[in-house]
């Protein structure tokens, strides 16, 4: 059985030839190709490891079943779509609603285990009846307005827990991200959010020694007086060590919550596999239902041990595009590397150290630009919001999500923001759509058209 994890030696093994790109099945010389996995952990970085921090869960843990989740993507789609799966930011909003609602990180896990489960589903369903039956369910239109609820819900975290704890920090790291995303150029540009962090971890230590303890709000909210940069921890980690496991719990509501969360991991997935078709020249529509399954199933297994769930990085797309090195092998390499950090306690404490204000600052952007994927979502898909059957679900379930609307359906069981919010976009959409009449029901681009760029649909 073919794996995938053989490869030919591209050329010399040192660089491509002007003009070409070294295939999935291919690899550079194992140097190279371990610093080329070395750069892949790197970009992935930021995200990877503001997501667990952001939820409460391990960062150790993360970033170790990162790697694994990785191996288990390569091996089931066969070495054929070269991709890093780690921690999905998609999901801390869910966490945020959860940890509000009184459930614990396993609640939490076990939310985000449903959903994993939920995306293998779709996985095989793609697998067995086409991508078609994607844009069946959920178009641009609905799509662009359930990613845009989940980023736009995550607002008041970002207002009430995390700025507060240091507001001139959060201000100066915002405004540095800000900078670094715009200004920087290539790889520098992906990994702007992890030079972030770097900024707004030394400011904060600057500013302890030259200002002292800052009296604010903590995590907890409690007005307390504290150091802006708490490395005791770091101090008394193991350098080698094993992660926090613990096992899931399952709460409906939770579920509930969480679940909406499926729809942008397809998204994201569908886009991954057909950007990485289109900078390699193969065809990799075959590959997409595999893709959506094995992420599902990776991210069951991480959260089943008290892990976050994953989902493909867009930010190892860009690294593949600067280098035009496709390899598995460098993600192999990259896997590797991120099993070794994993087993570094000390340096999960490091992470988890990360001060609120920086947080704040970061999460000012990275909340908006989850929000704004979705507006680009409909922007690319050129859907028509001057149409009342695209307009109306779209209106009544973004403000129901981001203003957290609530709605008891029993005396233990509520409806409210993602979950609520998303149930009114879909459920409304389709509804509406069998009373519209014809002129109303304009066709869409298919969500398997090609959502990297959502591209127009071919000439008939």
């Amino acid at each position: 059985m073919d794996l995938g994890v053989r490869w030919t030696l591209h050329g010399d093994g040192r660089t491509p030839a002007p003009g070409a790109v070294v295939k999935p099945d291919e690899r550079l010389s194992w140097p190279r190709t371990f610093g080329l996995g070395a750069q892949h952990v790197v970009a992935m970085f930021g995200a990877s490891f503001v997501a667990p921090v952001l939820m409460g869960l391990d960062p150790n843990l993360a970033i170790m079943m990162s790697g694994v989740a990785t191996a288990i993507f390569l091996l089931a789609t066969r070495g054929k779509v070269p991709s890093y799966l780690g921690c999905s930011l998609s999901f801390v909003g869910v966490a945020a609603v959860i940890k509000a609602d009184g459930g614990s990180i396993a609640t939490i896990t076990g939310a985000c285990l449903a959903v994993g489960a939920a995306l293998f589903l779709i996985g095989l369903a793609v697998r067995k009846f086409g991508a078609g039956i994607i844009h069946a369910a959920m178009p641009p239109v609905v799509t662009g307005a359930v990613v845009m609820l989940i980023g736009f819900n995550l607002a008041p975290v970002t207002a009430s827990t995390y700025w507060p704890q240091d507001q001139w920090t959060a201000l100066l790291t915002m405004l540095f991200t800000g900078l670094a995303v715009v200004a920087l150029r290539g790889f520098w540009a992906r990994i702007a959010i992890f030079l972030g962090l770097l900024f707004g971890y030394g400011l904060s230590w600057l500013l302890d020694r030259i200002l002292g303890p800052t009296t604010s709000a903590d995590g907890s909210g409690a007005v307390t007086e504290h150091w802006r940069l708490d490395l005791s921890g770091v101090a008394d980690a193991a350098w080698i060590g094993l992660p926090s496991f613990h096992a899931p719990q399952f709460e409906l509501s939770a579920i509930l919550v969480a679940l909406p969360v499926v729809i942008a991991l397809v998204a994201e997935n569908v886009g991954h596999v057909k950007a990485v078709g289109e900078m390699t020249g193969d065809d990799l529509d075959g590959k997409l239902g595999t893709a959506i399954a094995a992420d599902g199933a990776a991210s069951m297994l991480s959260t089943g041990v008290g892990g976050p769930p994953n989902t493909t990085y867009s930010e190892n797309i860009g690294v593949m595009a600067a280098t035009r090195v496709y390899s598995t092998a460098a993600y192999w390499a990259a896997a590797l590397f991120a099993l070794l950090f994993g087993l570094c306690p000390k340096f999960g404490a490091v992470v988890a150290a990360i001060p609120g204000g920086v947080l704040g600052g970061i999460t000012v952007i990275l909340y908006g630009m989850i929000g704004l994927l979705g507006a680009q979502i409909w922007t690319n898909a050129k859907v028509d919001l001057r149409n009342p059957l695209n307009l109306v679900p779209c209106a009544a379930g973004l403000i129901i999500g981001i203003g957290n609307v609530s709605m008891e359906i029993t005396e233990n069981f509520t409806l409210s923001g993602i979950a609520l919010g998303t149930i009114v976009v879909i459920t409304g959409y389709h509804v509406l759509r069998l009373f519209a009449p014809a002129h109303f029901k304009v066709e869409e681009p298919l969500l398997d058209e090609g959502t990297s760029s959502y591209d127009e649909p071919p000439a008939r």
